[in-house]
């Protein structure tokens, strides 16, 4: 390899040490589950964001799509993918990647919760759930109770928001 071809090291950048139950991280109610923010794009330089997605029965957003790529493990649990309109299972221990563009949703159509490790990249992601979610105590707090129209409220939010990150919402 040639000398140079690695920039030098950033040293304003630092090590990132992520823990789930960290109160001072961002857990957040969204799409019917409980998100916690792990590691942020102004962690990264936005070359990625981390975010730990416990997912009840029923959970899962709605069709969408988006110009980035996003990648989930699943940790525990199970979850059904549709992708372009096929759908897949991902168990515990499995990795499914969204190409950028693809229209797509996940659905934990099953009797236990799961949790998912989502990574996005480049980042943004995580500050768009920032701005539509509702803040909760921690990784395991239940979302709020929301009257019909504060959930209504809560999807025109993200949908009014969803083009500023670079996401297509693909219902109505």
């Amino acid at each position: 390899m040639a000398s140079g071809a690695i920039p030098s090291d950033d040293p304003t950048r630092t090590l990132v040490h992520a823990r789930p139950d960290d109160p001072g991280l961002a857990h957040l109610a969204i799409a019917g589950g409980t998100y916690t923010i792990l590691v942020t794009g102004e962690q990264t330089a936005g070359r990625y964001c981390l975010i730990d997605m416990r997912v009840p029965p029923g959970g899962g957003p709605p069709p969408h799509r988006h110009d980035f790529e996003e990648m989930f493990t699943v940790l525990d649990g199970a979850v059904e993918f549709t992708f372009r309109g096929e759908q897949t299972v991902a168990r515990a221990g499995e990795t499914v990647n969204i190409p950028a563009n693809a229209p797509h949703f996940f659905r934990n159509s099953f009797d236990q919760p799961a949790r998912l490790l989502c990574m996005c990249t480049p980042a943004g992601q995580d500050e768009y759930f920032l701005r539509v979610g509702d803040r909760v105590d921690g990784p395991t707090s239940p979302p709020p109770a929301l009257t019909e129209e504060e959930q209504a409220e809560r999807r025109n939010r993200a949908a009014a928001l969803a083009a500023d990150y670079r996401t297509e919402l693909l219902i109505g």
